[in-house]
């Protein structure tokens, strides 16, 4: 198996995706956050001393989806066109998915996998004064399109 940031010599280095031609590419991801029954409830109920943390979850998200060469050292920049983040409580967690959409070089599936894991963190964050056990649990690629590869979904 051949990685695709390892040269010949096994040193990783930046892949140069200067020949390729942008298309259209999209990925989602997903994750969850397990809180207890007690905040699952003020969340449900917007009582959560810290304020409206599904909002801030979503703000935080798509922030962190713009960030990522910053975080990744061998990820391209590139332009961020559209992220969607989404939070949804459930009956023993909140629900989190990011969709990602570019028209670049390169895909953007860590860019939801990052908006993802960083809403996680927000959540986990915002509830941790009253739920120290607050858990992030299974954050995965769930489908991508575009690029040389084609479609996937899991």
């Amino acid at each position: 198996m051949k990685f695709t940031h390892l040269n010949d010599a096994g040193a990783a280095y930046m892949v140069d995706v200067t020949e390729k031609n942008p298309t259209v590419r999209t990925a989602t991801a997903r994750g969850e956050v397990a809180c207890s029954p007690a905040v699952l409830a003020a969340l449900r109920d917007g009582t959560v001393p810290k304020g409206d943390v599904l909002a801030v979850a979503r703000i935080a998200g798509i922030s962190a989806a713009k960030k990522v060469p910053d975080l990744l050292p061998l990820a391209h920049t590139i332009g961020v066109h559209g992220c969607v983040v989404e939070l949804e409580i459930r009956e023993d967690h909140v629900f989190i998915e990011a969709t990602v959409r570019t028209a670049d070089r390169t895909g953007v599936e860590m860019e939801a996998l990052t908006a993802v894991t960083v809403a996680a963190l927000s959540v986990v964050d915002m509830v941790k004064g009253v739920d120290r056990s607050a858990e992030i649990r299974s954050c995965l690629i769930t489908a991508k399109s575009g690029g040389r590869s084609g479609d996937w979904s899991r």
